[in-house]
């Protein structure tokens, strides 16, 4: 339960937050009387009373819209000043996603958490596994010239991961794999040689790169997820298709953390198991 505060302690305390939003936003009580549409006196009142009386609501109101803060935070009911808007927009951005890893602000999010646990679950296979076959096969019949640019683009991704203290841990579902090997579903028009590279080099990867790269594949029937990215923790990256869902509160970080850790967990391939898991399929065709 919230602890009650006094009145005259309360009334103590918007007077001086109201004096320092004034401070920091370079107002005097002229200018802020008549951006809240009162008489100089009335601020004046606000900020000299030694009572413990707080004004009605609607001066409140004004003078935090006026000052850029939230009533709550003048009222003492919040040590956060920023309003409701500023503190959403501060935890959540919308950023417009290419369709390969050409955005400049995907490698700059990868460099901000150099050093932490990168997790990270696919739309498909992680473009910087991919071998320069595979991506042409992929982003040629929509990026046409900009193919190259992606190509480029996911290979300075994983020669930065090869150089970076962060460790990557990547979840897939076990059906990605299998349809990419037999070329099915997606892969249907994927020639064979392409599938067979792209395995292999799946197999080098994670075994040169291992522990600091790390694969999983989760069961679809029993898990879902949708492509993210978490770095470390300071924020997490939901993928909706055309744009990019940034989150950077601690309670969302964690909670998809824990989302992701849940993937590992139940992971039906492990990392160590991984290579293995994919030379059998390899087999089988």
């Amino acid at each position: 339960m919230m602890e009650k505060t006094d009145k005259r302690l309360r009334a103590d305390q918007f007077r001086t937050r109201l004096s320092e939003a004034m401070r920091d936003r370079g107002t005097n009580q002229s200018a802020l009387a008549r951006a809240v549409g009162v008489d100089r006196s009335t601020i004046s009142q606000l900020l000299k009373d030694t009572g413990a009386r707080l004004p009605n609501a609607q001066v409140v109101g004004e003078c935090a819209r006026a000052l850029g803060v939230s009533a709550d935070w003048l009222l003492g009911l919040t040590d956060r000043p920023e309003t409701a808007a500023d503190i959403l927009a501060n935890t959540m951005a919308m950023t417009e996603a290419s369709r390969a890893l050409v955005d400049e602000q995907i490698f700059r999010w990868h460099q901000e958490a150099a050093g932490f646990k990168i997790r990270h679950v696919p739309a498909g296979l992680s473009d910087m596994l991919k071998t320069h076959e595979m991506l042409e096969w992929e982003y040629t019949p929509h990026l046409g010239r900009s193919t190259q640019q992606a190509i480029g683009a996911s290979q300075d991704r994983l020669e930065w991961m090869r150089s970076t203290q962060s460790d990557y841990e990547i979840a897939m579902p076990l059906y990605e794999i299998y349809s990419m090997v037999r070329g099915e579903g997606y892969y249907a028009d994927l020639p064979r040689d392409i599938r067979t590279a792209q395995a292999q080099r799946l197999i080098d990867v994670s075994q040169d790169l291992y522990p600091r790269l790390r694969v999983y594949l989760f069961d679809a029937r029993r898990l879902y997820s949708a492509p993210i990215t978490i770095f470390g923790p300071q924020m997490a990256v939901l993928y909706i298709g055309q744009t990019y869902m940034a989150f950077r509160d601690t309670e969302r970080v964690q909670a998809l953390t824990q989302h992701f850790d849940h993937l590992v967990r139940e992971a039906q391939v492990t990392a160590r198991q991984f290579p293995d898991h994919l030379r059998a399929l390899l087999s089988d065709i």
